[in-house]
């Protein structure tokens, strides 16, 4: 637990541990398909239904996913390819200097170090480049092109970006180097590169068969051009598809059609695979002698190939990735190691920051979009810290770094809020931006950060003004006594999971725990259930037992995944505990009140509806206040406290409780998410209500229809 003290006062931020309340939805099945489709093509009847769920009905759908093929589509249908194939096989005939111009994240390291690869393997005078990321940063520039004109490159190939780099494939013509564009980014309007081929399936005039490929699919579909349409693709596939999942992994698009071919393959071939560097990474990573899954490659390999990019350069982890020694192999990714250690700090620190900012503005806690600033912030990091900020407090998040007149941020969404599109609707704050639905990067002014603050605010405000809850996905429910080893072999013929295809979540209703221990240095917990005389036990990570606010009797709903366990050659079936909450809590009821209790804090005007459920009354205090001294305090989730009240309280007025006895000094508050630390504080005499400047506020909402922010 990373824990800051400023003035006595001691403010929490765990890193993976979500205290956010979410939404729980099921997937919607049709069993009458299921069934069907388990009688026509033997299928069990579980294996169908998550067919089903996933939206597989028909053969050939059915047929592609489980039968992953060993082949992409045709490289050439991509605009371009030929073009690139023919000035590539030129410079190799004349042995003419290339550059392969790359990117710092893992997609575009593991596509610079796929095509460097291969172009050395057929003897061709090739180098490579990537940018820094604080210094220069992403993309082509002009400085790089004329420091690499004065080395005699005379072809670059662009990997993982170009699309937008029209000026500097310009400023190369004129220096007498052609460019190759290779990309995976949307076109920015109707200008392309003026580069000899630009092949991205993005082009507006590109009519390829499979288009949501990361930057090092592309790459590979190049070296498979390359090779020629008798080329050996399987032979393509045994030699670089390990790089290409690690990139592709780490890109996050979807993992369907020829992303799981080469996922698919590829985390096969990371198994097995003769790169010393990789060998290297895995034996850091801890992953030695351990199945390698999309979920490994993506939290472990991705994060140390990115933090390269982050805090030192990725031009060593490309010469890792390619290291030919052991010694330097083990350095090399020991090196990469430490850094990734160095960034999960610094995330911390900037995350333990934004806690202390939200405690000392709690206004801002308020707001429908979370903008946060600091000094001088690791610009590398920035966007995970976004990340995390979104699943504690369920809402979107930009996370701005001040660095003298001009600030950079990254701010991170929730589904069904386009950042891009709010971020572009604040266009006249800022100098640069960019971004997708769920992710946006942003240049501004620093002295424009608070008017960009009023600015996205207004705008959800106006498009939402029920801003989108956080939800969590389940594939469906099982009853305990189902849950079995064969699920999990079954459950194997679905992967590899994760983005498009996620790992199965599945929700055990109405379970009783029974027992609570703690194990691993008191980090974790192995918790034991039981439901119509079936026993399980689960394990909950990250969760201390401080931390843990159920106790034995509890009947709990868990949002779980299954995994295969094996300990001295015995297979046993694991139950990991994604989430859990109190059965007959309705989560989205209680999101709406929250919404109702945070807009009427913002001043927002009160429906006679909504201040019934808002305002509570002396009765309502009282019960708040005997249980809070009943229990010494609070120190978890206020879903929690909310469900153990004795007398049913609405969720906005225990939100409001809370706050006027903090303005009344009746108890110290201090939040984080959904979680609630509430100390007691030694009172003389009585407290009278109506002495609330709060309370008296919120009232006038309902008279005068709103009043400025309290």
């Amino acid at each position: 637990m990373n824990n800051g003290r400023e003035n006595g006062k001691i403010f929490i931020y765990r890193v993976g541990v979500d205290f956010g309340m979410k939404q729980w939805v099921t997937a919607p099945l049709d069993k009458e398909i299921a069934k069907t489709i388990a009688q026509t093509y033997g299928l069990s009847q579980f294996l169908s239904m998550m067919l089903v769920i996933r939206g597989f009905h028909s053969k050939e759908q059915i047929e592609s996913f489980l039968n992953t093929p060993d082949s992409c589509f045709d490289p050439f249908l991509l605009k371009d390819m030929d073009l690139a194939v023919e000035r590539i096989h030129q410079a190799l005939d004349q042995f003419e200097k290339i550059c392969i111009y790359g990117d710092y994240d893992a997609d575009g390291v593991t596509s610079t170090s796929l095509l460097y690869s291969y172009l050395e393997s057929l003897g061709a005078d090739v180098m490579y480049y990537i940018p820094e990321r604080e210094s220069e940063g992403y993309g082509m520039n002009i400085d790089a092109v004329r420091k690499l004109s004065e080395l005699g490159v005379r072809l670059i190939i662009t990997v993982d970006n170009g699309i937008a780099a029209a000026r500097e494939v310009e400023y190369a013509n004129s220096l007498h180097i052609d460019t190759v564009v290779t990309d995976h980014h949307q076109q920015q309007g109707d200008i392309l590169p003026p580069a000899v081929a630009v092949v991205d399936p993005h082009r507006l005039d590109c009519d390829c068969p499979f288009k949501n490929m990361a930057g090092v699919g592309v790459t590979f579909q190049l070296i498979s051009a390359l090779e020629g349409k008798d080329g050996g693709f399987s032979t393509l596939l045994e030699n670089y598809s390990d790089l290409a999942a690690i990139g592709t992994i780490g890109d996050i698009v979807p993992l369907e059609k020829d992303n799981r071919v080469l996922v698919k393959h590829g985390l096969a071939q990371l198994s097995r695979t003769d790169r010393l560097g990789i060998q290297a990474l895995i034996t850091e990573s801890g992953l030695e002698g351990k199945k390698l899954t999309s979920t490994a490659v993506a939290f472990s390999l991705v994060p140390r190939i990115n933090a390269a990019g982050r805090l030192g350069s990725s031009r060593q982890a490309v010469k890792l990735l390619l290291s030919e020694y052991p010694d330097e192999a083990e350095d090399l990714a020991r090196e990469i190691g430490e850094q990734n250690q160095q960034r999960q700090k610094i995330e911390g620190d900037i995350a333990l920051q934004i806690e202390e900012y939200l405690q000392a503005h709690p206004e801002r806690r308020f707001d429908r979009i979370l903008v946060v600033d600091g000094e001088n912030w690791h610009a590398g990091v920035v966007g995970i810290v976004a990340s995390r900020v979104v699943e504690k407090y369920g809402k979107p998040c930009v996370v701005i770094s001040r660095e003298g007149e001009l600030s950079r941020g990254s701010g991170r969404s929730v589904e069904g809020f386009s950042l891009s599109d709010a971020v572009y609707a604040c266009r006249e704050h800022l100098v640069r931006f960019g971004g997708h639905p769920m992710a946006a990067g942003i240049t501004i002014k620093t002295d424009k950060i608070d008017d960009f603050r009023l600015a996205i605010n207004a705008y959800a405000a106006q498009r939402h003004p029920q801003m989108p809850y956080p939800k969590l996905l389940l594939d469906c429910k099982l009853r305990p006594q189902v849950l079995s080893l064969d699920i999990v072999e079954e459950l194997t013929l679905l992967e590899p999971f994760g983005t498009g295809n996620p790992a199965p979540l599945f929700g055990l209703y109405s379970m009783t725990l029974t027992g609570i221990t703690p194990c691993g240095n008191r980090k974790h917990l192995r918790l034991a259930f039981q439901r119509e005389k079936v026993k399980i036990t689960a394990m909950r990570f990250s969760v201390t037992p401080e931390e843990f606010p159920y106790q034995p009797g509890d009947i709990l709903d868990l949002a779980v995944t299954l995994e295969r366990n094996e300990y001295r050659g015995e297979a046993s079936l694991s139950i990991h505990i994604r989430d859990l909450k109190l059965h007959g809590v309705d989560e989205a009821a209680l999101l709406q009140e929250q919404a109702l209790y945070e807009g009427a804090r913002r001043g927002e005007g009160l429906s006679d509806d909504k201040t019934e459920k808002l305002l509570p009354n002396r009765e309502q205090f009282a019960v708040v206040y005997r249980y809070l001294r009943e229990q010494k305090g609070w120190n978890y989730g206020l879903d929690v406290l909310y469900f153990r009240l004795e007398q049913k309280i609405p969720f906005a007025a225990l939100c409001l409780i809370l706050d006027v006895m903090e303005e009344l000094g009746l108890v110290t508050l201090q939040t984080s998410g959904s979680l609630y630390q509430i100390h007691l504080r030694e009172i003389a005499g009585k407290v009278n209500l109506d002495d609330s400047v709060l309370l008296q506020k919120i009232r006038n909402q309902r008279e005068k229809g709103g009043v400025q922010s309290v």
